[in-house]
Protein backbone atom coordinates (compact mmCIF):
# COMPACT_ATOMS: atom_id res chain seq x y z
CA UNK A 1 0.00 0.00 0.00
CA UNK A 2 1.37 3.72 -0.56
CA UNK A 3 1.88 5.92 1.57
CA UNK A 4 -0.02 9.23 2.20
CA UNK A 5 2.41 10.92 0.85
CA UNK A 6 2.97 9.31 -2.21
CA UNK A 7 -0.61 9.03 -3.47
CA UNK A 8 -0.96 12.33 -2.42
CA UNK A 9 2.30 13.12 -4.79
CA UNK A 10 0.91 10.40 -7.48
CA UNK A 11 -2.40 12.83 -7.72
CA UNK A 12 -0.34 16.07 -8.52
CA UNK A 13 2.19 14.50 -10.77
CA UNK A 14 -1.37 13.09 -12.59
CA UNK A 15 -2.96 16.41 -12.09
CA UNK A 16 0.36 18.41 -13.50
CA UNK A 17 0.46 15.70 -16.89
CA UNK A 18 -2.88 16.39 -17.59
CA UNK A 19 -3.46 20.06 -17.48
CA UNK A 20 -0.22 19.69 -19.89
CA UNK A 21 -1.70 17.39 -22.53
CA UNK A 22 -4.89 19.76 -21.93
CA UNK A 23 -2.98 22.85 -22.84
CA UNK A 24 -0.97 20.78 -25.93
CA UNK A 25 -4.49 20.33 -27.03
CA UNK A 26 -5.43 23.85 -27.20
CA UNK A 27 -8.00 23.26 -24.03
CA UNK A 28 -8.63 25.48 -21.29
CA UNK A 29 -6.10 23.92 -17.87
CA UNK A 30 -8.69 21.67 -16.26
CA UNK A 31 -11.21 21.21 -18.57
CA UNK A 32 -11.00 17.58 -18.43
CA UNK A 33 -12.51 15.84 -15.29
CA UNK A 34 -10.26 14.01 -12.99
CA UNK A 35 -11.90 10.56 -12.06
CA UNK A 36 -9.88 8.79 -9.52
CA UNK A 37 -10.48 5.46 -9.45
CA UNK A 38 -11.33 4.19 -5.88
CA UNK A 39 -12.00 0.26 -6.82
CA UNK A 40 -10.47 -1.87 -3.67
CA UNK A 41 -8.61 1.00 -2.34
CA UNK A 42 -9.45 1.66 1.48
CA UNK A 43 -11.21 4.28 3.20
CA UNK A 44 -7.42 5.87 4.60
CA UNK A 45 -6.33 5.75 1.42
CA UNK A 46 -9.24 7.71 -0.25
CA UNK A 47 -8.85 9.97 2.84
CA UNK A 48 -5.23 10.57 0.83
CA UNK A 49 -6.94 12.29 -1.96
CA UNK A 50 -10.15 13.68 -0.16
CA UNK A 51 -7.49 15.98 2.23
CA UNK A 52 -5.85 17.18 -0.91
CA UNK A 53 -9.17 18.66 -2.26
CA UNK A 54 -9.96 15.74 -4.42
CA UNK A 55 -13.46 15.33 -4.87
CA UNK A 56 -14.63 13.43 -8.45
CA UNK A 57 -14.08 9.56 -7.47
CA UNK A 58 -15.32 6.04 -9.63
CA UNK A 59 -16.19 2.81 -8.09
CA UNK A 60 -16.69 -0.76 -10.17
CA UNK A 61 -18.85 -2.26 -7.10
CA UNK A 62 -22.18 -1.02 -5.63
CA UNK A 63 -21.97 -2.75 -2.68
CA UNK A 64 -18.52 -1.47 -1.70
CA UNK A 65 -19.19 2.17 -3.03
CA UNK A 66 -22.15 1.96 -0.52
CA UNK A 67 -20.16 1.02 2.28
CA UNK A 68 -17.16 3.25 1.81
CA UNK A 69 -18.68 6.48 1.01
CA UNK A 70 -21.61 6.21 3.82
CA UNK A 71 -18.75 6.82 6.13
CA UNK A 72 -16.99 8.93 3.87
CA UNK A 73 -20.01 11.36 2.44
CA UNK A 74 -20.25 12.33 6.41
CA UNK A 75 -17.33 14.05 6.86
CA UNK A 76 -16.67 15.04 3.27
CA UNK A 77 -19.13 17.62 1.36
CA UNK A 78 -19.66 17.77 -2.68
CA UNK A 79 -18.55 14.72 -3.36
CA UNK A 80 -19.01 13.27 -7.18
CA UNK A 81 -19.22 9.62 -7.34
CA UNK A 82 -18.69 7.57 -10.87
CA UNK A 83 -20.44 4.22 -11.52
CA UNK A 84 -17.67 2.70 -14.16
CA UNK A 85 -18.07 -1.07 -13.76
CA UNK A 86 -20.90 -3.04 -14.88
CA UNK A 87 -24.31 -2.50 -13.50
CA UNK A 88 -26.54 -5.72 -12.82
CA UNK A 89 -29.94 -4.45 -13.62
CA UNK A 90 -31.00 -5.90 -9.89
CA UNK A 91 -28.59 -3.48 -8.66
CA UNK A 92 -30.39 -0.45 -10.23
CA UNK A 93 -32.28 1.01 -7.25
CA UNK A 94 -29.06 0.92 -5.29
CA UNK A 95 -26.64 2.62 -7.91
CA UNK A 96 -29.28 5.41 -8.48
CA UNK A 97 -29.06 5.95 -4.44
CA UNK A 98 -25.32 6.10 -4.45
CA UNK A 99 -23.99 7.49 -7.51
CA UNK A 100 -24.32 10.67 -9.19
CA UNK A 101 -23.16 9.73 -12.38
CA UNK A 102 -23.73 6.09 -14.20
CA UNK A 103 -21.05 5.83 -17.10
CA UNK A 104 -21.81 1.74 -17.78
CA UNK A 105 -25.65 2.15 -19.70
CA UNK A 106 -25.36 -0.54 -21.91
CA UNK A 107 -28.64 -2.39 -22.71
CA UNK A 108 -32.20 -1.75 -22.99
CA UNK A 109 -33.31 -3.97 -19.28
CA UNK A 110 -30.84 -1.74 -17.84
CA UNK A 111 -31.89 1.06 -19.31
CA UNK A 112 -35.56 -0.10 -18.37
CA UNK A 113 -34.45 -0.61 -14.58
CA UNK A 114 -32.78 3.08 -14.23
CA UNK A 115 -35.60 5.01 -15.36
CA UNK A 116 -38.40 3.30 -12.94
CA UNK A 117 -36.10 3.81 -10.00
CA UNK A 118 -35.06 7.21 -11.13
CA UNK A 119 -38.77 8.33 -11.12
CA UNK A 120 -39.47 6.20 -7.90
CA UNK A 121 -36.27 8.50 -6.36
CA UNK A 122 -37.18 11.68 -7.96
CA UNK A 123 -33.51 11.55 -8.51
CA UNK A 124 -32.07 11.54 -11.88
CA UNK A 125 -27.77 10.57 -11.91
CA UNK A 126 -26.31 11.36 -15.30
CA UNK A 127 -25.53 8.55 -17.79
CA UNK A 128 -23.23 8.14 -19.91
CA UNK A 129 -23.66 4.71 -22.64
CA UNK A 130 -20.27 2.90 -22.96
CA UNK A 131 -20.16 1.76 -26.18
CA UNK A 132 -17.91 -1.64 -27.18
CA UNK A 133 -15.85 0.37 -29.62
CA UNK A 134 -13.76 -2.98 -30.00
CA UNK A 135 -16.85 -5.00 -30.23
CA UNK A 136 -15.14 -7.55 -27.68
CA UNK A 137 -17.25 -10.31 -26.85
CA UNK A 138 -15.95 -10.64 -23.50
CA UNK A 139 -16.16 -6.99 -22.42
CA UNK A 140 -19.40 -4.64 -21.87
CA UNK A 141 -21.17 -2.17 -23.83
CA UNK A 142 -23.65 -1.63 -26.78
CA UNK A 143 -22.18 -2.41 -29.84
CA UNK A 144 -21.25 0.29 -32.22
CA UNK A 145 -23.80 -0.41 -35.20
CA UNK A 146 -26.15 -0.17 -32.14
CA UNK A 147 -25.51 3.12 -30.62
CA UNK A 148 -27.52 5.20 -32.07
CA UNK A 149 -30.81 3.57 -32.11
CA UNK A 150 -30.21 2.89 -28.33
CA UNK A 151 -28.85 6.80 -27.12
CA UNK A 152 -32.32 7.25 -29.28
CA UNK A 153 -34.20 5.21 -27.09
CA UNK A 154 -32.78 5.88 -23.65
CA UNK A 155 -33.71 9.44 -24.07
CA UNK A 156 -36.99 8.91 -26.17
CA UNK A 157 -38.49 5.72 -24.56
CA UNK A 158 -36.80 6.13 -21.00
CA UNK A 159 -36.42 9.50 -20.43
CA UNK A 160 -32.77 9.18 -19.14
CA UNK A 161 -30.26 12.06 -18.81
CA UNK A 162 -28.01 10.64 -20.74
CA UNK A 163 -24.78 13.28 -21.32
CA UNK A 164 -22.01 11.09 -23.01
CA UNK A 165 -20.28 8.68 -23.75
CA UNK A 166 -17.92 5.77 -22.42
CA UNK A 167 -15.35 3.20 -24.07
CA UNK A 168 -12.67 0.96 -22.72
CA UNK A 169 -10.34 0.31 -25.75
CA UNK A 170 -8.55 -3.11 -26.51
CA UNK A 171 -5.24 -3.41 -24.47
CA UNK A 172 -3.50 -4.60 -27.39
CA UNK A 173 -4.75 -1.87 -29.52
CA UNK A 174 -3.78 1.32 -30.10
CA UNK A 175 -6.06 3.56 -28.20
CA UNK A 176 -6.26 6.38 -30.18
CA UNK A 177 -8.18 5.31 -33.26
CA UNK A 178 -11.20 4.14 -30.50
CA UNK A 179 -11.19 7.82 -28.95
CA UNK A 180 -11.55 9.49 -32.70
CA UNK A 181 -14.70 6.76 -33.00
CA UNK A 182 -16.33 7.26 -29.88
CA UNK A 183 -16.00 11.06 -29.89
CA UNK A 184 -17.77 10.93 -33.65
CA UNK A 185 -20.68 8.68 -32.15
CA UNK A 186 -20.87 11.96 -29.55
CA UNK A 187 -21.06 14.01 -32.01
CA UNK A 188 -23.96 13.02 -34.38
CA UNK A 189 -25.88 12.45 -30.76
CA UNK A 190 -25.17 15.85 -29.56
CA UNK A 191 -23.43 14.38 -26.70
CA UNK A 192 -21.56 16.70 -24.56
CA UNK A 193 -19.25 14.10 -22.25
CA UNK A 194 -16.31 12.11 -23.63
CA UNK A 195 -15.30 8.93 -20.97
CA UNK A 196 -12.18 7.59 -22.32
CA UNK A 197 -8.45 7.07 -21.04
CA UNK A 198 -7.32 5.01 -17.90
CA UNK A 199 -3.84 5.17 -16.53
CA UNK A 200 -1.89 3.84 -19.46
CA UNK A 201 -3.63 6.44 -22.03
CA UNK A 202 -5.50 8.86 -19.79
CA UNK A 203 -3.21 11.62 -21.78
CA UNK A 204 -3.87 10.47 -25.07
CA UNK A 205 -7.54 10.60 -24.46
CA UNK A 206 -7.10 14.17 -23.06
CA UNK A 207 -5.39 15.16 -26.61
CA UNK A 208 -8.55 13.54 -28.60
CA UNK A 209 -11.99 15.00 -26.34
CA UNK A 210 -12.12 13.33 -23.72
CA UNK A 211 -13.77 15.44 -20.86
CA UNK A 212 -13.31 12.85 -18.47
CA UNK A 213 -10.39 10.34 -17.38
CA UNK A 214 -10.66 7.53 -15.16
CA UNK A 215 -7.23 7.12 -13.28
CA UNK A 216 -6.54 4.39 -10.53
CA UNK A 217 -3.37 2.45 -10.57
CA UNK A 218 -1.22 5.67 -11.78
CA UNK A 219 -2.46 7.73 -8.37
CA UNK A 220 -3.23 4.83 -5.86
CA UNK A 221 -0.18 1.92 -7.48
CA UNK A 222 -0.65 -1.39 -7.78
CA UNK A 223 -3.70 -3.17 -7.19
CA UNK A 224 -3.74 -6.42 -5.83
CA UNK A 225 -6.10 -7.73 -7.51
CA UNK A 226 -7.92 -6.94 -10.95
CA UNK A 227 -5.81 -5.00 -13.80
CA UNK A 228 -4.83 -1.63 -14.77
CA UNK A 229 -7.19 1.08 -14.57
Amino acid sequence: MNTENQIASNLALVKSSLRDAEVRAGKQAGSVTLVAIAKTQSIEAVQCLLGTGHKVFGENKVQEAIEKWQVLREQYEHIQLHMVGALQSNKSNLAVKCFDVIETLDRPSLARELSKHMDKQDRRPECLVQVNTGEEKQKAGILPKDADRFIKSCRLEFNLPVTGLMCIPPMAEEPSPHFVFLAQIAHRNGLKNLSMGMSSDYLVAARFGATHVRVGTAIFGKRRQDGET
